[in-house]
């Protein structure tokens, strides 16, 4: 088949379609805990310790008791439905508490082209059953961190309502959540829209029906409660009620107008209902509210506002509301937003009549506090600020729509922000005059969006380019680092690159207001791989990153800033000089290999420069039109290109004509890894369809067979947009999602063996249907099928005679804190040897914390490594196996051993 373009040859040939055989992995998140909104924290009343968060684009998590630790529960969605990683609600069950249930659906406008679904569980959220409904839900839209919208009736459990969006209404299930109909007597499905002229239609939505709650006294168990509340976005009319059991609704007499309930919680001994009121629907806004509370008994209302609406005091609205189930008076309210200088909470024990605060004014600029703040843990969430007073930092938060005291303790509480969830232990010593202590509670909750990653050859394994907390060096990857990118500090880091001749030298772009810092620049520079970093200066008018590229020894950059002609700049932009021939908004990157030339893609045509990015010509055009691209290192001119729809192409004589990988349906990133053992070209990473099943895949023969390194329980959903190889650890992947942080994942398999490096040209499946969506069922089966290659034949054992072995030690990248090692055991006798066991002693307190290619115990500085299943024999006469780790060590002395035995006997050391 050919296309008619310019400079451009596909082909494509024809074999049978067959499924992508899989490669076992193990899946862990890059650490950084938290990093992007929590709307909610939901806590089950009747089983203490059962806790859940929901996050508006990374999915919803539930407490993991034994290890305090966040257990991410929605991984299995798939990008056909990855919208379900917007949960717009969340409902634990009281009455069984394996039973959850959440309101999935990212947005209600085109951006989300599915419906949404209430997803249900009868185990916690291991498994999920899914129900589809007629509208879409907006877990990431305005408004998302009022609720719960979703609710169990606590005295039927197979009565539930949820509070629809969109003019949708009310709806109820009556069969645990398998079926709904909307409630047609409910008479108001709100009118509140944030901007009805929006252009892109985000902030038109009617933010509809935001909460439901019922009144437990009201029902007997087994019998449908009665008396239901619900919240509506509608400033006049905020308040329904119904006392026979959702048949009949009207407007809650007396209530307050003017603002809209963020929260409706009920005092169920008292016999209260509390709402918290805001002008607007949030998380980002809301300059007035009050909070009121109701008499269910007599239907009076009382004002309970610790600022009411009415003093100038007031420029915020109020939205985390919570009650101590254990003393029913003792009330906490929480600003919905208070960007300065801080949030504020407040905190009654006398049911709303007196009110502290949880820091207070005494002489501006200066406060008091009755907290103090730990981020030892994640110490990045100072923002690396150094702010005047007021201000201080770490802030205690913003967007605080979630604020719940455990009702089984009334010393802990959990509050969601915009950055993390914060929460303390001692939540009473705030009453008895002392201070109490917050601290980030967010260990396995991972919500960074992903922008960009790179794996240099040396120094720190992972840079990682992140939305809203700007990115991070990772040295250790089971860390939370300490300090996100500083010098400047972007809002969101676009984009990153390395020399690859000289890693050491990066470069990052990214997004922050100009207006806001004047003097910060949009493109900074490292020459100690991003330890740390420093700017230079820009043309006039940017504001936004774009994509930017190091030339192959980081002596030339390429900057192509959004909506601004593309420059470039010889040294570490002190100035830059404009391109020609390439368009603004192009992708840029660089040949690995060749310090003069840099690539370009723009609208479906490629640019080539190979004067250093002084000028570009047109090389190949009717390409895809939106793609993503890298070139290969160590190879000149190579450039694979990840084409959406228009699938996986690539070029080996530097972009003048591509070739289809035809093997590929659909690709959305591509990345490259090391090679496979036996191999020459390296592993080549994709995200994207393969024999018509979309997923993570990973080629070692240059895209002739690919095999598929994710499962259905790791599917991520809204993936696509990072993804590379390590150059060091062969198989292992960074993988970047939209709201679920960085995964990585490593080889569990046997090895495979690879005798020679595949032809450049790649056969090709026939590209079958689309599957439809892929349904939720309760446990998805995992593919049996086998690696890439059998193991390893085996020799007949023998134990290695006395000097006939060698050692070749050697560190192979090194970092603050941290190396990476490699061993090559070589056999030099003619006997093989069928199982080793290899000891040696550190010199200067090396630690080992992971090891591949072996297996290893470690007592004080005495190490044993012994054989695992694939590098178990090391033939006779030459024959060696190799494995790799990572070790702490000290930043000053890193020797290597001096001596090793290999079962028992001396080696000789190179």
């Amino acid at each position: 088949m050919a296309v008619a373009a310019i400079g451009v040859a596909v082909q494509t040939a024809v074999r049978p379609a067959e499924a992508a055989a899989a490669d076992p992995y193990a899946f862990k998140n890059v650490q950084i805990e938290g990093g992007g909104f929590v709307p909610g924290i939901i806590f089950n009343q009747s089983q203490a310790n059962l806790v859940y968060a929901r996050t508006d684009i990374g999915g919803a998590y539930r407490l993991d008791t034994a290890t305090n630790r966040w257990i991410p529960l929605l991984d299995w969605v798939g990008q056909d439905n990855w919208g379900y990683n917007g949960v717009a609600s969340l409902a634990t069950d009281a009455v069984d508490p394996n039973k959850v249930y959440a309101a999935v659906g990212m947005y209600t406008n085109s951006w989300d082209p599915n419906n949404g679904a209430i997803l249900r569980s009868s185990d916690k959220g291991a498994t999920w059953q899914v129900s589809p409904l007629p509208f879409k839900i907006g877990g990431n839209m305005p408004g998302r961190g009022m609720g719960e919208r979703l609710a169990i009736d606590p005295n039927r459990n197979s009565i539930l309502y949820f509070g629809a969006p969109s003019g949708n209404g009310l709806w109820r299930s009556t069969d645990s959540g398998a079926t709904w109909a909307k409630v047609t007597s409910f008479p108001n499905a709100g009118n509140y829209v944030q901007d009805p002229n929006d252009s892109n239609g985000y902030l038109t939505d009617n933010q509809g029906v935001v909460w439901v709650t019922f009144d437990k006294r009201t029902g007997t168990a087994g019998n449908t409660t009665q008396t239901i509340y619900v919240g509506v976005a509608d400033k006049q009319n905020t308040v329904y009620r119904s006392t026979d059991g959702g048949t009949t609704w009207s407007r809650l007499a007396g209530q307050p107008t003017g603002y809209i309930a963020h929260k409706g919680v009920l005092d169920t001994v008292g016999g209260y209902l509390y709402l918290a009121t805001s002008d607007t629907g949030g998380p980002y806004d809301g300059g007035k509210g009050d909070v009121w509370k109701y008499a269910t008994a007599t239907g009076t209302w009382t004002q309970i506002s610790p600022i009411p609406s009415s003093s100038s005091d007031d420029y915020f609205g109020y939205s985390g509301l919570t009650i101590d189930r254990q003393h029913p008076n003792t009330i906490m309210v929480a600003t919905q937003v208070s960007w300065w200088p801080d949030a504020i909470f407040w905190r009654s024990t006398d049911a709303g009549a007196t009110w502290t605060r949880i820091w207070d004014w005494t002489s501006y600029p200066n406060r008091s506090f009755r907290y103090k703040m730990d981020v030892s843990r994640s110490p990045w969430l100072s923002f690396g600020a150094n702010p005047q007073p007021p201000e201080v930092t770490p802030k205690l938060g913003w967007m605080n729509e979630s604020l719940e005291i455990d009702p089984f303790n009334s010393n802990r509480f959990m509050y969601g922000t915009g950055a993390t969830i914060y929460g303390s232990t001692d939540l009473t010593t705030w009453d008895t005059g002392g201070q109490i202590t917050i601290k980030p509670m967010a260990p396995g909750l991972e919500e960074t969006a992903v922008l960009d990653l790179i794996s240099p050859p040396t120094g720190a394994p992972l840079i990682s380019g992140l939305g809203d907390i700007g990115g991070f060096r990772h040295t250790n990857l089971d860390a939370v680092p300490s300090m996100m990118f500083t010098s400047p500090v972007f809002t969101s880091t676009t984009s990153l690159d390395y020399a690859e001749l000289n890693p050491s030298v990066m470069v990052r772009a990214g997004n922050f207001t100009k207006s806001d810092r004047p003097n910060d620049m949009h493109a900074a520079f490292s020459t100690d791989g991003g330890a740390n970093w420093f700017q230079g200066t820009e043309p006039g008018g940017i504001n936004e990153g774009g994509t930017i590229a190091a030339n192959a020894n980081g002596s030339r950059f390429l900057w192509a800033p959004k909506n601004s002609a593309v420059v470039y700049s010889v040294g570490y932009g002190n100035s830059w000089t404009q391109s020609t021939g390439i368009p603004q908004n192009a992708i840029v990157k660089s040949d690995r290999v060749d310090p003069n030339t840099f690539y370009g893609y723009a609208n479906g045509a490629f640019y080539v420069s190979r004067n250093g990015g002084a000028s570009f010509t047109t090389a190949a055009t009717g390409l895809p039109t939106t793609a993503k691209f890298k070139a290969v290192a160590g190879a000149t001119g190579e450039i694979w290109l990840a084409g959406d729809t228009g699938g996986l192409l690539r070029s080996t004589n530097g972009g003048t004509s591509f070739t289809k990988v035809t093997t590929v349906q659909a690709a959305n990133a591509v990345g490259f890894g090391k090679a496979a053992p036996g191999r020459t070209n390296p592993a080549v990473f994709l995200v994207g369809q393969v024999d018509g099943k979309k997923g993570v895949f990973r080629s070692d023969d240059a895209g002739a067979t690919w095999l598929r390194v994710n499962d259905d329980q790791h599917q991520y959903g809204n993936i696509g947009d990072a993804i590379t190889g390590d150059p060091r650890i062969f198989g292992r992947v960074y993988l970047g999602t939209n709201g679920r942080g960085i995964i990585y994942g490593d080889r569990t398999g046997p090895q495979p063996s690879y005798s020679a490096t595949p032809s450049a040209s790649a056969s090709a499946s026939a590209s079958p249907s689309k599957s439809a969506s892929p349904s939720a069922s309760a446990s998805p089966s995992k593919s049996t099928s086998p690696s890439a290659s059998a193991s390893p034949s085996r020799s007949a054992s023998s134990s290695a005679p006395a000097g006939a072995c060698n050692v070749a030690y050697s560190v192979t990248g090194q970092w603050g804190g941290g190396f990476q090692g490699a061993v090559k055991i070589t056999n030099n006798s003619s006997t093989a040897i069928d199982g080793w066991s290899l000891k040696w002693t550190f010199a200067n307190g090396q630690v080992i914390n992971q090891i591949w290619g072996g297996a290893y115990t470690q007592s004080g500085a005495n190490v044993t490594v012994t054989h695992v299943d694939y590098t178990k024999t090391i033939a006779a006469s030459g024959g060696s196996v190799e494995f790799g780790f990572l070790s702490s060590w000290n930043d000053s002395t890193n020797a290597k051993p001096a001596a090793f035995t290999l079962n028992g006997t001396a080696c000789s050391v190179s």
